[in-house]
């Protein structure tokens, strides 16, 4: 997951935004993707290079990269919200649906629009794409749900745990949810937006 300085990005036209993450996240100078370079999970890699003071990459635990940890965890919360107090999952399903969730109704949008175009779909790989303004509303949802993450434990393992497909324990889950609040953190620290992208 990437955050980036939305004042360097918002010096290139809305077209070319994108390619002007792309270009700095894949440049070799980064050093983030020399292969014998140690990563870290759970943790921050910092680039070098003339771009590096606009951009950081998250490397969430146990994902390998992969988006697909995100998805299932949106996919446990839609199996066991139900069984959560109403108040508590509102908030949930505020901070989820900005992220990872797709909603009730299957349709929520995790890219603000008018950022890259006005239709962020029409990029490919972009998966979240959230303005600074967007993420200080997500970290706000994130203090606020912190606090009872250990209330979801019951409901979790009584309607959501499994052995198919990826977060199948409520541990998998909380470290996602935390992996995700540190991002939103650092983030809003930074004044900075949130972009997730497939490589």
């Amino acid at each position: 997951m990437l955050i980036a300085d939305w004042s360097w990005l918002e010096e290139a036209p809305s077209r070319k935004r994108l390619e002007r993450l792309r270009d700095a996240w894949y440049a070799d100078e980064t050093g983030l993707w020399d292969h014998d370079a140690p990563t870290a999970e759970g943790d921050w890699a910092w680039p070098r290079g003339r771009n590096g003071a606009f951009f950081g990459v998250y490397e969430f635990l146990r994902t390998c990269g992969s988006f697909k940890a995100h998805f299932w965890a949106g996919e446990r919360w839609e199996a066991f919200r139900d069984h959560v107090d109403p108040p508590v999952r509102a908030e949930w399903d505020t901070l989820l649906m900005g992220l990872i969730w797709n909603g009730p109704d299957g349709e929520a949008e995790h890219t603000d629009p008018g950022f890259f175009t006005e239709d962020p779909s029409t990029f490919y790989g972009v998966l979240l794409a959230r303005s600074p303004e967007s993420v200080r509303q997500l970290a706000s949802s994130w203090r606020r749900v912190r606090p009872r993450l250990g209330e979801l434990r019951g409901p979790f393992t009584e309607h959501a745990a499994g052995h198919e497909g990826w977060i199948g324990t409520f541990d998998a889950f909380a470290d996602l949810m935390e992996d995700w609040g540190r991002v939103l953190t650092e983030a809003t620290r930074r004044g900075w937006g949130v972009v997730g992208l497939s490589e």
